[in-house]
């Protein structure tokens, strides 16, 4: 499985037998500093039940708006340029055959599976990735500085950092 498949996986909603398959993955996935933080976060998730997870999981990236995973909303907040993003990633996800499965396009998990699957992801995406991500983990590192997504985020930020997309 690919880096960004992988990360994206994990910030998926937390169901049995996920972490399982994010320890596949870990292993099968080739050299990568995300890596390091993704099995950072799979020790700190194994510490915790499943609906312990499904609570931070919820708490973290459903009820808390200042780090919600969406590029568009800490790029745009909610604005017609946020609008005319997600439109323009819903089109290329599209062309990609890439289902946001019930998400939003801007939402962290189809970006991450477009990212991977893209060429070429519009430069609007390329521009506000880096940035829209280390706006959500500033904020959580803020309000709870011990989360185990902040692993998560450092992760996909590692991740692009050393894996450039093609412009």
């Amino acid at each position: 499985m690919s880096i960004y498949n992988l990360l994206a996986e994990a910030f998926c909603y937390p169901e049995p037998g996920l972490l399982e398959q994010l320890e596949i993955g870990l292993t099968s996935t080739g050299k990568n500093p995300a890596k390091k933080h993704l099995a950072a976060f799979i020790t700190k998730i194994r510490a915790l039940s499943i609906a312990e997870w499904e609570e931070l999981y919820t708490h973290t990236l459903d009820l808390n708006p200042a780090a919600a995973p969406y590029i568009g909303f800490q790029t745009w907040g909610e604005s017609y340029q946020r609008g005319e993003f997600m439109a323009k990633l819903n089109r290329a996800m599209s062309e990609l055959d890439i289902d946001p499965e019930g998400e939003l396009p801007d939402h962290i998990v189809p970006v991450l599976r477009y990212i991977e699957a893209s060429a070429c992801p519009i430069p609007d995406l390329l521009e506000n990735f880096e940035p829209a991500l280390k706006r959500m983990t500033t904020v959580l590192r803020e309000k709870d500085a011990h989360n185990p997504y902040i692993l998560m985020f450092d992760a996909v930020l590692a991740a692009f950092q050393n894996q450039p997309v093609k412009i």
